[in-house]
């Protein structure tokens, strides 16, 4: 009697075991599938491969707020190719928001890693880290959804959009990027900041428009901050550490910079 309980017993252990791996297997070809889904109902990149998008999830979040205190939003945009765009504000843009914009695949792992270690050392997580192709990613499709998977979903994307290639994603950025209240792209920031095209932008002029991204509805170069005034003085520098502007160049655009953008009394 008792082999026969020792034997049922362990017949029935064995049989649990043969099951364990059928479940693993089943567990996993589950969360594969779920992954596959995930990923492909992610939004595609290749219809911005020649055509710009005729709206994005950050104008469309500003609708919602608009429309929500009884307001029309305003939008003031008009799409340029990116050599219609000051190859000074190009360059502030990267170096200021990306410096290795054209060397990473869409995200920057040694950026992340310094963003890890302050998170770490202020036991928070801070700002920064974000690419380019993240930020493009950020306002084309997720808006200002702040969320574990939103960062997966940002990083699926921005890898979507290295497909179309550096200079496609550097100008649908400065095409879509806010620029103030209501003011979306390089060409209506140019005009309205400055009353010229974009492509007749100066050193200063770039400085000051690269300064005004990390707050655009909170920099108005009309209305100078501290934070504004020290920034573009910042990126102005940007070019001379880069040698883009030669010593004498940077002096000017430096005397420039402060009659654009005078210090409050």
């Amino acid at each position: 009697m008792a082999r026969a309980a020792r034997a049922k017993s362990r017949s029935r252990g064995a049989g649990r075991r043969s099951i364990l791996p059928r479940l693993l297997l089943f567990a996993l070809l589950f969360a594969l599938a779920a992954a596959g889904a995930f990923y492909l109902s992610l939004p595609s990149a290749e219809p911005l491969r020649r055509e710009p998008p005729a709206t994005t999830a950050l104008i469309q979040a500003r609708g919602r707020v608009a429309r929500a205190k009884g307001l029309v939003a305003r939008r003031v945009q008009e799409w340029v190719p990116l050599k219609a765009i000051s190859p000074w504000l190009q360059k502030a843009v990267v170096a200021s928001e990306d410096a290795r914009f054209w060397q990473h695949d869409g995200l920057d792992k040694v950026e992340l890693e310094k963003a890890f270690q302050k998170a770490v050392e202020r036991g928070k997580l801070g700002r920064g880290a974000s690419t380019l192709t993240q930020q493009l990613a950020k306002n084309l499709w997720l808006g200002e959804e702040r969320s574990i998977l939103r960062k997966v979903k940002e990083y699926l994307l921005a890898r979507r959009l290295e497909a179309l290639g550096k200079q496609r994603i550097l100008e649908l950025y400065l095409n879509v990027v806010e620029w103030g209240n209501g003011i979306y792209g390089a060409e209506a920031a140019a005009r309205t900041w400055f009353k010229k095209p974009a492509s007749q932008l100066l050193p200063e002029e770039a400085a000051v428009l690269a300064a005004m991204l990390p707050a655009p509805r909170k920099r108005n170069p009309r209305r100078p901050s501290g934070k504004l005034l020290s920034r573009s003085a910042e990126v102005l520098e940007l070019f001379g550490d880069y040698k883009q502007l030669s010593g004498a160049r940077l002096l000017e655009a430096r005397a420039r910079l402060k009659r654009l953008l005078p210090s409050p009394p």
